[in-house]
């Protein structure tokens, strides 16, 4: 006869896979339809300029659909963050098609974002649905949201290690028990293997030429990682500053994204190009072999900063993969290392900077650039976390860890010499 504690350990260890199976299936399965309707939508835009002038039009769409329908879920990854900490109530499930949406009217015409930010949310909303339908606690809660988000960010970017990572660090780790990190894995890469069952494809990128590991060439690291650090926070802060404007300025929340699109459009066309809207992949892939203009990083920054601050929706990871990639390209010109190999250190250093994961984001350079870069990856990230700021992306984030106490001892002096 099987004892009764063994017993109780076989269901719920067949519970947690069957969560983990469902929530994988389900998050890859959105991201996968959220990733060809992306590519769609995109299509349509870069084929009929002219849609750009509807931005108006699409942002008051999305600012009167959160207001009526959506204010439980409008503040997005915070919320997550926020029910991660603070347990409240259930995240409603119309925060997926809510924001599924939004995202699609952002890209379809012209604002700047990224695809992250829906992915998670989809993720998030999903997973959370099972911690009423089992009755879970809010320690199991904890790491139904950590699947939510594992999952959206593995099957949105095709790397299921960082994704699993990225979820257990955002978070930060020292509230994380054994359960949430190996499920973390287990549910990224089943949404990771669903999205390519779905037959969709994801962007690749190359470092073919690592230089030797010198003293000179370590310099150059520290020096570029830190400019990556600087425009991590730039982005960040930028980003929260356009935000709060449009909050203070513009009492009705659906009339932010209005006023934002009339100044997105009008903006668009001056500038005579359209490399700043949506993800702008394409200059991505071109920063690993074509130098950038040194204002190309800026102004992806102003433009993601001011298309999310006044209430498009999207993510920000990949504009800030664009402002790394385009920075360290720009830097090529002056610093003597390959360019692909600095655009990929800004690729996935100044995601570390503006969302303080640094083992994460190293590991997403493995995952995309192979191990042969991996030194130079994990110097990036790392010096970028720490001269990033305390500020990230995520005002809900719990900042820990080391960057938090090197911060806070700065502080502490800075305090005592005044």
């Amino acid at each position: 006869m099987i004892p009764e504690k063994t017993k109780k350990t076989s269901l719920l260890l067949f519970q947690w896979i069957f969560i983990c199976i469902i929530v994988g299936v389900l998050s890859g399965s959105a991201s996968a339809f959220f990733l060809v309707a992306l590519e769609w939508v995109t299509q349509i835009r870069e084929n009929n300029s002219w849609i750009i002038w509807l931005l108006p039009i699409g942002g008051l769409l999305i600012g009167l659909g959160y207001h009526y329908w959506g204010e439980s879920v409008v503040k997005g990854n915070n919320l997550l963050l926020e029910e991660y900490e603070n347990p409240k109530q259930i995240i409603p499930l119309k925060m997926a098609p809510l924001v599924l949406l939004g995202t699609l009217i952002t890209h379809l015409f012209g604002g700047s974002a990224g695809r992250e930010g829906t992915a998670v949310q989809m993720g998030g909303a999903i997973s959370d649905q099972f911690t009423k339908l089992f009755q879970l606690d809010s320690s199991e809660r904890k790491t139904i949201l950590i699947l939510g988000i594992s999952a959206g960010f593995a099957s949105i970017f095709g790397t299921p290690l960082a994704g699993a990572l990225f979820a257990l660090e955002v978070v930060y780790f020292s509230k994380i028990n054994i359960r949430s990190i190996l499920l973390s894995f287990l549910v990224a890469y089943i949404a990771y293997f669903t999205v390519a069952l779905w037959q969709v494809h994801h962007t690749h990128y190359a470092i073919p030429l690592v230089p030797a590991i010198t003293v000179i060439n370590l310099f150059w690291v520290v020096l570029v990682s830190i400019l990556f650090g600087l425009a991590a926070m730039l982005f960040s802060r930028s980003t929260h500053l356009w935000s709060h404007l449009f909050s203070k300025k513009i009492a009705f929340p659906p009339l932010r994204p209005f006023v934002g699109g009339i100044i997105l459009a009008v903006a668009l066309f001056f500038i005579g190009t359209t490399k700043f809207a949506g993800l702008g992949i394409p200059v991505i892939v071109d920063a690993f072999t074509i130098p950038n203009a040194p204002s190309d990083f800026l102004l992806k920054i102003l433009f993601t900063g001011f298309t999310l601050g006044a209430g498009f929706k999207g993510g920000e990871v990949t504009p800030l993969f664009f402002v790394g990639a385009t920075l360290g390209s720009a830097l090529s010109l002056i610093v003597p290392l390959p360019i692909a190999l600095l655009a990929g250190m800004g690729f996935v250093a100044v995601f570390s900077g503006a969302t303080h994961t640094p083992i994460a984001c190293t590991v997403m350079g493995l995952e995309l650039f192979g191990i042969e870069s991996g030194l130079f990856i994990g110097l990036a990230c790392g010096i970028a976390y720490f001269s990033s700021g305390s500020m990230g992306i995520y005002k809900a984030q719990i900042v820990r860890g080391a960057k938090y106490y090197v911060y806070q001892k700065l502080k502490r002096k800075k305090t005592d010499f005044l």
